[in-house]
C-alpha cells in the first residue's frame, strides 16, 4: 500500500515538475508524452520495487524511494538541459525525444533498484 502511495506522489510531483501537461497531452493522444511518463514511472517503480525486496523496515524502504524519486527528477533536469529540450518537442509529438527521455529514466530506475540488493 505504501508503494501505491509513493507511486502516485512521484506521479504528482513529476507531473508539476514538467513544463507540460503530460496528463492532457496523453488524453490527446500524444504518445511523445506518454514514453517520457512512462519511462518515468516505470523507472521509479523499479527502483521501489527492488526497495521493497531488499529492505528491512518502512523507514529503510522509504527513504530508497524518497532518494528515487529525487534522483528521478535531478535525471529529467539535467537531461532536459544536456539536450537543450524544449516543451515543444514533447507537445509536437516528436517520439524519438519522448522515447529516449523515457529511455533515460528507466536507466537511471533500474541502477538506483540494483543499488539496492
Amino acid at each position: 500500500m505504501l508503494a501505491a502511495a509513493l507511486l502516485a506522489a512521484f506521479f504528482a510531483a513529476y507531473t508539476r515538475m514538467t513544463p507540460y501537461d503530460e496528463v492532457l497531452l496523453i488524453r490527446q493522444g500524444n504518445h511523445a508524452a506518454a514514453l517520457s511518463l512512462g519511462g518515468a514511472l516505470l523507472g521509479f517503480s523499479a527502483t521501489i520495487g527492488s526497495a521493497l525486496v531488499h529492505t528491512a523496515d518502512y523507514r529503510e524502504f522509504f527513504a530508497w524511494a524518497f532518494g528515487a524519486m529525487v534522483v528521478q527528477m535531478l535525471a529529467y533536469a539535467i537531461t532536459t538541459r544536456l539536450l537543450r529540450m524544449s516543451k515543444d518537442q514533447i507537445e509536437s509529438n516528436n517520439c524519438a525525444f519522448g522515447g529516449l527521455l523515457g529511455a533515460i529514466s528507466l536507466s537511471i530506475g533500474v541502477i538506483n533498484g540494483a543499488c539496492i540488493s
